[in-house]
């Protein structure tokens, strides 16, 4: 009878994660946008529905996986906001669930790994709410960390297979921090490998890979992506903004330390525990107890690092409740009693912690700068299109008046319905491909002046960025370029002036004519 009302009781909690960790995240996603961050994968998901893909119709630097995977949601559910929206509590549901069975297969009692993987949920996906790469990246590399570690502790098959497939997508989801956490995967298992002299999981986790690889392969050419603007786009171009980025890095005490203070005190009790069994016990190395400790460890450093090269808020609390509960785990060897102060201590500190970041970045929406934001001053997403029912429409450019950003939206929209020419539209407002249904020929899901989206006049890879424009336009007899709360350099940075003929429309909305160009038409 025991036995039974366990059991009952641990599908209920494993209920209650999911519901509450789909539906936080469902809520917060419907507060506000940030129109470069969240539209970043709304057009992209349903180009791939109209037959445009990634690194052959439009520069991607980051995200593919993402958006095949919205691709995927926009199919089954419709191409509409919220199934938008569920693509990312989907994935806090399954981490949420994925952190309570993990913390369960480590004997940590059923309460406390309700509230830890509770708290996670709080502090994951909902400080974006909508789809994002680094979310994804982060995410797909904490699975990875998990499965090495059920893979260390049970040394299972299974386990070495999905490694190189969790660290995959991880990988085309963004570069980093997915290469980081990889480079210390490769590290962990060198280590375990020569200690406990096992090397019987390279075959499964290298079959695993090169399977991977090889659909991955199969894929592009069914698409028509080619390799070489794969490696260019995805590999080569984004080197040259991360080296910029690690020249320009400057490590302060309040960036590096006082920042993560609370991701610290998290981790300190496990790291003082394990360092106190390095210095007393020789064999340590040669435990799984080290390795547990060396993976979360080098998660840790490569989140943080990471966070410290991106120009993005700060999106890695997540980690506070994950750090503590294996804290709370390695307090077991000293056989402390279930309640202990120790224990009650940890849990308080991380509910005051997860509290204070819940209010910071998902009630004032710091991740997508809306901390100085009335959201009161909404007005509703449907005013926009239908396929935006639910959203509350408000941005940080225009705070003050949602209805005045709406008008000027709907503006454009009127204008480009009514335009039936094959037009190319470039935008931070990512989504009139879908809510106008038509190919709008994009050569870039986001715009910045710096060239993190997509290369500018400085970049060696300037001429591969403007002959990809070129050829969308000559390959879908584009007659008219519209950008949209956009500067004309955007254009002028590719072609002379010479080539369009440029009218302002309306207050956002801006039209480029196509006249004779010799360098489009050839």
């Amino acid at each position: 009878m025991k036995t039974t009302f366990l059991f009952n009781k641990e599908n209920l909690f494993i209920v209650f994660l999911f519901l509450f960790s789909l539906l936080i995240n469902q809520y917060y996603g419907n507060r506000g946008v940030f129109p470069i961050d969240s539209f970043s994968h709304f057009d992209a998901g349903h180009r791939i529905l109209l037959g445009e893909y990634p690194f052959k119709d439009y520069w991607a630097v980051s995200g593919p996986a993402i958006d095949y995977l919205q691709a995927v949601f926009f199919y089954l559910l419709g191409v509409n906001w919220q199934s938008y929206v569920l693509h990312a509590s989907i994935i806090n549901a399954v981490l949420t669930i994925t952190t309570y069975i993990v913390l369960r297969n480590f004997e940590l009692n059923i309460y406390y790994s309700f509230i830890y993987s509770l708290l996670f949920s709080v502090l994951a996906y909902p400080t974006s709410g909508t789809p994002f790469m680094d979310h994804h990246s982060a995410f797909f590399s904490l699975l990875g960390i998990y499965n090495l570690i059920l893979a260390i502790k049970y040394e299972k098959k299974l386990h070495w297979i999905l490694l190189p497939i969790f660290f995959g997508f991880a990988f085309l989801s963004k570069q980093v921090p997915s290469s980081y956490v990889i480079i210390s995967v490769i590290l962990i298992l060198s280590i375990f490998s020569l200690a406990q002299r096992k090397f019987y999981w390279i075959k499964y986790s290298f079959l695993s890979a090169t399977l991977f690889i090889l659909l991955l392969l199969i894929f592009g050419k069914i698409q028509g992506i080619s390799l070489s603007s794969f490696l260019e786009q995805y590999i080569f171009y984004p080197q040259t903004i991360g080296k910029e980025r690690l020249d320009n890095l400057n490590f302060t005490y309040s960036g590096a330390l006082g920042h993560f203070k609370f991701i610290y005190l998290a981790f300190l009790p496990l790291l003082y525990i394990n360092l106190k069994k390095i210095f007393s016990d020789k064999n340590y190395f040669k435990q799984k107890n080290f390795y547990y400790f060396l993976c979360l460890l080098l998660l840790t450093f490569s989140l943080i690092f990471h966070q410290l090269l991106t120009k993005n808020q700060t999106f890695i609390f997540f980690l506070i409740p994950v750090l503590a509960a294996f804290s709370h785990i390695s307090l077991s060897v000293y056989r402390l009693h279930p309640i202990s102060l120790v224990y009650v201590a940890i849990i308080i500190i991380c509910l005051f912690v997860t509290a204070k970041y819940h209010l910071r970045f998902n009630e004032d929406r710091k991740f997508h700068e809306f901390s100085d934001v009335n959201f009161e001053l909404f007005s509703h997403g449907r005013e926009i299109d239908k396929k935006f029912t639910g959203l509350k429409w408000i941005t940080p450019e225009f705070k003050s008046n949602a209805k005045e950003e709406i008008i000027l939206i709907n503006e454009a929209k009127s204008h480009l319905s009514n335009d039936h020419r094959n037009k190319m539209v470039m935008t931070h407002y990512s989504f009139f491909s879908a809510i106008l249904g038509q190919k709008l020929f994009s050569p870039s899901k986001w715009y910045s002046g710096d060239g993190t989206t997509h290369p500018v006049k400085e970049s060696k890879y300037f001429t591969s960025y403007k002959n990809l424009i070129v050829n969308i336009i000559r390959r879908n007899d584009i007659k008219v370029i519209y950008t949209i709360s956009l500067e004309s350099w955007l254009i002028y940075n590719y072609f002379d002036n010479s080539c369009f003929q440029e009218k302002k429309i309306t207050e956002i909305l801006r039209s480029y004519e196509l006249n004779n160009c010799e360098v489009i038409d050839g």
